[in-house]
């Protein structure tokens, strides 16, 4: 049997401490250390990091545009300008994420995306025609009123069209039932916000209601479906397009992926499940490391990894990587 040497290393980022890039690097010297060959690939779903690896992988330029956070404070917020500027890219995390507020600052109630509008707004502005929103890692479950509002007062988009890049399938009225409370929603918080996004998807042009990935960023993906038409695509399946995932598996001998957490929601649109099924087909074995392993033995199965490993700094990381490849090449 041909011993494996070629590993794929495309993880997302460690939300809130680790990059993508920093993540595959890590995983390349411990891959590089069993004497395995690292193709590094850094990748992601739409949520945190999207816009540093559209950047990276098609060129462009960082730019800043004053914006509220999720409590309406102002800030100053970046996106960016891909390949000859007439397309941008804006991460919902930069102006309304949850990583933007102190664990008793969270409101999932009161967290507005305002700023994540005002930055659309800022690249429309700025001459993009498409906008690509990555609508991961938000503080809001505000069905995207704020945004949309935001908007509709600079003057609407112009001839620039949105696609928001969705790291669930989830569905709108879902929205807050699934994630608000990791936001820091209490059950009854729960009910109301529930309430408001049923009542705001009778107030929209159209109704977001029981449509795939409209529940992303607490909704912020369905309302701009609805107020603007925004096409929605999956966030892990577009990336991956980008920089040319399938191709480089075709090369592969083994992959392996990583994220901050992995539970049952991350075969709901995030990049470890896009990259588990797509590895699954080819028949290539997938290993993962993850800083937090939440799953289910259904859960596991379903994933079909061939190594779950914990780890959450740049050596854990490293030495987790060395002991799959080490085994691998056994």
């Amino acid at each position: 049997m041909a011993k494996l040497s070629q590993f794929l290393a495309a993880p997302d980022s460690f939300k809130g401490t680790l990059s993508a890039p920093q993540v595959a690097e890590a995983i390349g010297r411990g891959v590089e250390s069993a004497g395995g060959i690292p193709d590094l690939c850094p990748a992601a779903d739409g949520g945190e990091g999207t816009a540093e690896v559209l950047l990276a992988a098609l060129g462009g330029e960082r730019r800043t545009a004053p914006a509220h956070d999720p409590l309406g404070r102002p800030i100053e917020a970046g996106y960016a300008l891909l390949r000859d500027g007439s397309e941008a890219v804006i991460e919902a995390a930069a102006a309304s994420g949850l990583s933007l507020l102190d664990e008793g600052e969270r409101d999932a109630e009161r967290a507005t995306s305002a700023g994540t509008g005002e930055l659309i707004a800022a690249a429309a502005g700025e001459g993009a025609g498409r906008i690509l929103v990555a609508a991961g890692g938000s503080a809001t479950t505000d069905g995207g009123r704020g945004a949309i509002d935001a908007i509709e007062a600079a003057g609407g988009l112009g001839d620039a069209r949105l696609e928001v890049l969705c790291d669930t399938s989830v569905s709108f009225e879902r929205a807050a039932e699934v994630f608000a409370p990791q936001k820091g929603a209490s059950a009854e918080q729960v009910e109301r916000l529930t309430s408001r996004l049923v009542a705001e998807a009778g107030a929209l042009p159209r109704d977001p209601r029981g449509h795939a990935m409209t529940g992303a960023a607490g909704g912020l993906s369905g309302g701009l479906w609805a107020a603007f038409g925004a096409h929605l695509v999956p966030g892990a399946a577009f990336v991956l397009g980008v920089v040319g995932f399938d191709r480089r598996l075709e090369g592969a001998d083994a992959v392996i992926t990583g994220e901050g957490r992995l539970d049952g929601q991350s075969r709901e649109g995030k990049l470890t499940g896009e990259i588990a099924r797509r590895c699954r087909a080819a028949q290539v074995p997938c290993h993962v490391i993850a800083g937090e392993i939440a799953l289910s033995p259904e859960d596991e199965a379903r994933f079909g990894f061939a190594t779950l490993a914990y780890a959450g700094s740049v050596e854990s990381i490293t030495g987790a990587a060395e002991r799959i490849a080490a085994k691998s090449l056994g």
